[in-house]
């Protein structure tokens, strides 16, 4: 079984790999494990990533043979400088290439999510029913509305300050939702076939994990 680690932004994206995608790869022979991106110090610094942070992670993980792969949001770049997704990506492999003796860059395949993780949720805006003690009609229709302005859920984004967690914080009152306890329990709910059909981005990274091993 070939052995494929997920480098994860924050716990979040940690309970989403456990939840959605180890149980799906494992039906391509395929075991994808978390790690959570860390400071040198050891403590977990989620939302201040930078490619050299996150090469230099990477580069301390890619010793043992697994694959590698990275599942981080766009908007936790703090060095994004007006780069897409893609710069982003070959910038950060290219980073561990020059910094990593013996790296292999066919075991390494960044991926950023566009734009957070959050706008993933609003594949099927029902599944936040989830979040008990706030869901009402009034929270429904705005999360409908939002998500109808969009083609997909990751183009869901204005600026930082209209991003997809924020729109959801706000559709909430406060304090109901809370991104680790409910995202990935809302992913879950919504299902992989459903992210993947409303999310060609994440679709692609997916269908490449599945192949991996060809």
């Amino acid at each position: 079984m070939i052995q494929v680690c997920i480098v994860c932004e924050g716990p979040t994206e940690v309970e989403f790999v456990k939840y959605c995608i180890t149980p799906h790869l494992l039906d391509y022979n395929i075991n994808a494990y978390p790690v959570i991106i860390q400071s040198p110090s050891g403590r977990h610094r989620g939302g201040r990533v930078t490619v050299e942070r996150l090469g230099r992670f990477i580069s301390h993980q890619c010793h043992n043979g697994h694959r590698l792969t990275t599942l981080v949001d766009y908007y936790g770049f703090q060095d994004a400088k007006g780069r897409t997704r893609s710069q982003l990506e070959h910038d950060i492999l290219e980073w561990v290439m020059e910094h990593t003796t013996g790296a292999d860059p066919r075991l390494i395949r960044p991926y950023i999510q566009m734009y957070e993780f959050e706008g993933l949720l609003f594949s099927d805006v029902e599944q936040f029913q989830y979040v008990l003690d706030g869901w009402d009609d009034g929270v429904r229709t705005l999360l409908h509305r939002i998500r109808a302005q969009f083609v997909t859920p990751e183009e869901i984004n204005n600026s930082r300050e209209t991003a997809p967690s924020k729109r959801i914080h706000r559709a909430f009152p406060d304090g109901t939702y809370n991104k680790t306890e409910h995202g990935p329990v809302i992913a879950d709910a919504i299902g992989l076939p459903t992210i993947r059909q409303q999310c060609p981005q994440f679709d692609k990274w997916l269908s490449m994990l599945e192949k991996w091993h060809e």
